[in-house]
C-alpha cells in the first residue's frame, strides 16, 4: 500500500483570497513578520497497489481528473509506502 500526500495550491499568478484573509488576520493577532500566505488543499489517499510507479500514475490521474483545477492550481505528491493496514494511517491529531 502507498499513502500519497497530495498538496493542491494556487498557482502564483491567481489572486488568494482566502490567504489575504489569513494574512490579515495573523497581522490582527501580532504576527506582524508574515509577508505572505497563500492558501491550498492537502489530502491523503491510500493505495492499495503493489508499485511506487502505480501509486504514482493514480496520483497524478486523480489530481488532474478531479483533485486540481489545471487552470488556477498547481500539484504535486509525495508517496510513502505502509503496511497493509488501513488502520495503521489514523491519526492521532
Amino acid at each position: 500500500m502507498w499513502l500519497a500526500r497530495i498538496y493542491v495550491t494556487l498557482k502564483p499568478v491567481v489572486n488568494d483570497p482566502q490567504g489575504l484573509a489569513i494574512q490579515s488576520g495573523l497581522r490582527h493577532l501580532g504576527f506582524s513578520a508574515v509577508q505572505s500566505v497563500r492558501a491550498g488543499k492537502f489530502l491523503e489517499v491510500l493505495l492499495d497497489v503493489p508499485t511506487q510507479e502505480e501509486a504514482a500514475r493514480q496520483a497524478e490521474a486523480m489530481c488532474r481528473q478531479l483533485l486540481a483545477n489545471p487552470v488556477i492550481e498547481d500539484f504535486r505528491f509525495d508517496l510513502e509506502e505502509r503496511a497493509g493496514d488501513p488502520a495503521s494511517t489514523a491519526s492521532s491529531r
